[in-house]
């Protein structure tokens, strides 16, 4: 066997979405964002288009964040739907959080490959991230507010107007024990079909 195997499978199974709200105030340094980042770039993509990018926002660049999303929530909310909680959780999370790596998809200028590939490409970047946080001992949480598919939203990141930001992935260190979970078996959800 080329690699352990049954530690590669371990880290699999390990992986969890943990929000920031159980985040510690210890910090995660640059060089492990980095490494995050390179490992994220391995992932498959349908014609080598390499469609991921990433803004990663750090230090003060968190506030960037952090003071932009809600106030897009407010605006994009009637008075009847607005929501305070949610306003606040939109301005505290980037704090909670080490770094704010926008997730975002570049389109290929020639639109050669279907977007939903393209989509796809970046989803397997980010299973990339979160296995390498899992490997780290970092906690990772990748959000989809529904305000990160807005105009607005790739005019704040620079996104052409091919492009989308799929998500907000936060990384830190969990403060409490690593979450447990449990899948359902193989016989549930697959079909073999051999004739």
């Amino acid at each position: 066997m080329k690699y352990n195997l049954s530690e590669i499978t371990e880290v699999i199974k390990n992986r969890r979405s943990i929000a920031p709200e159980k985040f510690s105030s210890r910090q995660v340094h640059r060089e492990q964002i980095e490494l995050l980042l390179n490992n994220a770039i391995w992932a498959p993509s349908h014609g080598m288009t390499q469609p991921w990018r990433f803004k990663v926002f750090m230090g003060d660049g968190r506030k960037r964040i952090a003071e932009f999303l809600p106030e897009l929530y407010k605006t994009k909310t009637t008075p009847e739907s607005f929501k305070q909680a949610k306003f606040d959780k939109m301005s505290q999370r980037p704090m909670l959080a080490s770094a704010v790596i926008a997730i975002c998809m570049e389109r290929d200028p020639a639109l050669k490959i279907a977007e939903i590939e393209e989509v796809e490409a970046v989803a397997c970047a980010v299973q990339n991230i979160h296995l390498t946080c899992t490997a780290y001992g970092l906690a990772g949480f990748w959000a989809t507010p529904a305000l990160i598919y807005t105009k607005e939203m790739n005019t704040f990141l620079s996104l052409g107007e091919n492009d989308k930001c799929l998500g907000l992935f936060y990384v830190g260190y969990t403060n409490e024990e690593w979450p447990k979970s449990h899948r359902k078996p193989i016989e549930y959800v697959s079909e073999w079909i051999s004739e």
